[in-house]
């Protein structure tokens, strides 16, 4: 398998698979897959509403402007706080974990459940009454772990077979009748784990293979005849894939020529690039958004890779150990940091417009919650990670909420829009 750590250990304690514990494989990864995004709301749509307005007359052009402005506090504001909701467990579980979203608010992650067994879970937060879906394992096997999921539903992960090798999954189909695929593995392999998918179904992670060791993967559903494909290494025996975006470009990291040091590595057009380090000896890349902005962990800093410069993110002050995890299209960036010196204390973090903040500050202190690590965002901001709740370890979905004021800032913009209509509706 190549990994360094276990699964058990990553849920454990975060410490267990962070720098010290180096590769972050599916077995370490609980929360490390996912696509991405950032905290700064553009209101595309609101501008392009003003503009058109604009063009009308003075009085309209003041309604737009306050309407405008009230919308941009109202994007300030989201970035301020938000609300936590616990997801709960599996029947006979006392853990879960999230590990992806999509746009649409559905998230993946797993759960323990009776008889301490691991299994994928889909949760879809716009349902009226949303609770976890268990998505079962293949036959015979006891564990199964989800990891990604595109804006399609499709969800990606690894279970169990009954001689109790773990193969990567596809889970989808039909909305009434989903199954759960397996992917298989490369050549001579015995285990594989789908760490994410693209909304083109493409599947990315890592296999066994013959020579030993592991080798990432690009699996590609939608073909008439899907294979796995070997992304091979940047000169060294293992190499892992752990996120994927709509363009079909592939992060994760490789062993280098010796096998003594792993960096981070961009796949694209058929070969693959060295991210380098910050000056360290390792790294590793986990997600990439659709402006191909990469995040990661170089030796024991989160970093941000954008246009060929890979930039350190800091952490938690006063803490040394920080680990990026997901980015959205947007380029917020989620993660986690230590929170004291010695590298422990873990908190979720959101990095937006150059700054990190420990997200327990955004959250009501009287929430009852602690916050240890996120692993996704989407486009509209929603956060799913696990943290500490009544004493056991829980997945939770941050939603971002806007402050009374900016609502009341949105409503004298809707009102004075109103006034404005009725200037140049002509009297009857």
């Amino acid at each position: 398998m190549g990994a360094s750590c276990s699964r058990s250990l990553w849920r454990s304690s975060l410490g267990a698979c962070s720098p010290a514990c180096g590769l972050m494989s599916a077995a370490c990864r609980g929360l490390h897959n996912m696509p991405a995004k950032e905290l700064t709301y553009k209101f595309r749509t609101a501008e392009m509403f003003s503009e058109a307005l604009l063009t009308k007359s003075k009085g309209a052009a003041l309604s737009v402007a306050l309407a405008v402005g009230a919308m941009a506090v109202v994007s300030s504001a989201r970035a301020a706080s938000y609300n936590v909701t616990g997801l709960g467990f599996l029947p006979g579980g006392s853990a879960s974990y999230a590990t992806g979203i999509n746009n649409s608010g559905q998230v993946v992650g797993y759960s323990t459940t009776t008889g301490g067994y691991d299994h994928a879970f889909l949760y879809n937060s716009a349902a009226a009454s949303p609770t976890l879906k268990d998505l079962g394992t293949f036959a015979g096997g006891k564990y199964s772990y989800a990891y990604g999921i595109n804006n399609n539903g499709q969800i990606v992960g690894d279970a169990t077979n009954s001689n109790g090798y773990a193969n990567a999954f596809l889970y989808g189909g039909s909305v009434a009748n989903p199954t759960m695929q397996n992917l298989g593995t490369l050549s001579g392999g015995y285990a594989s784990y789908a760490m994410g998918i693209n909304d083109s179904g493409l599947v990315v992670g890592y296999s066994g293979v013959a020579a030993g060791g592991d080798h990432a993967f690009l699996y590609n559903s939608a073909a008439t005849t899907p294979t796995m494909q070997d992304l091979g290494t940047l000169g060294g025996t293992s190499s892992y894939a752990f996120g994927i975006n709509n363009a079909g470009q592939v992060v994760g990291q490789s062993d280098i020529s010796g096998d003594v040091y792993h960096h981070g590595f961009l796949y694209a057009n058929g070969s693959m690039q060295d991210l380098g380090t910050l000056g360290g000896i390792n790294s590793r890349a986990y997600a990439i958004n659709i402006s191909g902005q990469i995040v990661g962990q170089s030796q024991d800093e989160a970093f941000l890779y954008s246009n060929g410069t890979m930039s350190g993110l800091g952490w938690l002050s006063p803490g040394t150990v920080s680990l990026a995890l997901g980015i959205n299209d947007n380029g917020q960036v989620v993660g986690y940091s230590s929170t004291i010196a010695s590298g422990g204390g873990y908190h979720a973090f959101l990095y937006s417009n150059g700054t990190m903040t420990d997200l327990n500050s955004l959250i009501s202190p009287s929430s009852g919650w602690t916050l240890s690590a996120v692993a996704a965002i989407n486009n509209s901001g929603d956060i799913v990670g696990y943290g500490l709740y009544n004493g056991n370890y829980e997945a939770f979905l941050l939603t971002p909420t806007p402050e009374p004021a900016s609502l009341g800032l949105m409503a004298i913009g809707a009102m004075g829009l109103l006034l404005a209509r009725r200037k140049r509706t002509p009297c009857r």
